[in-house]
């Protein structure tokens, strides 16, 4: 594996920064310090915090994408690759509990300052409701298939929620369960009307 640019440590510390901090209260100097280059260098690659922040936000898109292609790998079954998608809450707890859902809680950070990338950041969503509605087609749910991708979408969520605030691992694993338990129910419904 190649070491990374510059241009990629800074990235990689940002989204860090703003995942932990928030964007709003993490500075260029915060950046900086922590990647350990001088004010100049980092200027030759970001002239602005927006510019970072979509630097930032498209990493995370192509790490989502990165996801779901290993989740289509990993299974042949629309049920399993959606189940993925549900315990990355689990595979996700230590960082859920500290700071949220990271792609929650920048487009919910980013609407309170009616910032100008709130509609990029949620395009993360967007991936993971297309990405779902698929599977719920595969599955047999042609019409429904929107209204199944976001409810496992906003229940996941609130679960991410309600852990961050929380911290209490019993409720986590009692909704992730839940939902499991949602999604089994579901597809042994629409497989009796089969």
């Amino acid at each position: 594996m190649s070491t990374p640019s510059t241009k990629e440590k800074i990235v990689a510390i940002a989204d860090e920064l703003f995942y932990q901090r928030g964007f709003d209260h993490t500075s260029f100097a915060d950046i900086a310090g922590e990647v350990a280059i001088s004010r100049g260098n980092f200027y030759h690659h970001f002239k602005t915090k927006d510019q970072i922040l979509e630097a930032v936000i498209e990493l995370r898109a192509e790490n989502t994408q990165a996801m779901i292609r290993e989740w289509e790998e990993a299974s042949t079954s629309p049920k399993e690759r959606i189940k993925s998608y549900i315990t990355i809450l689990y595979r996700n707890k230590d960082k859920i509990k500290k700071h949220g859902c990271p792609v929650g809680t920048l487009t919910s950070e980013l609407a309170k300052l009616n910032h100008d990338a709130q509609g990029l950041a949620g395009r993360i969503f967007t991936q993971f409701d297309d990405w779902l509605q698929m599977q719920f087609k595969e599955l047999g749910f042609t019409e429904e298939a929107e209204l199944l991708s976001q409810h496992v979408l906003a229940r996941s969520q609130g679960i991410a929620t309600l852990y961050n605030t929380f911290r209490n691992d019993t409720f986590l694993d009692k909704e992730v369960s839940l939902l499991l338990n949602w999604l089994e129910d579901t597809c042994s419904a629409t497989n009796s009307h089969q």
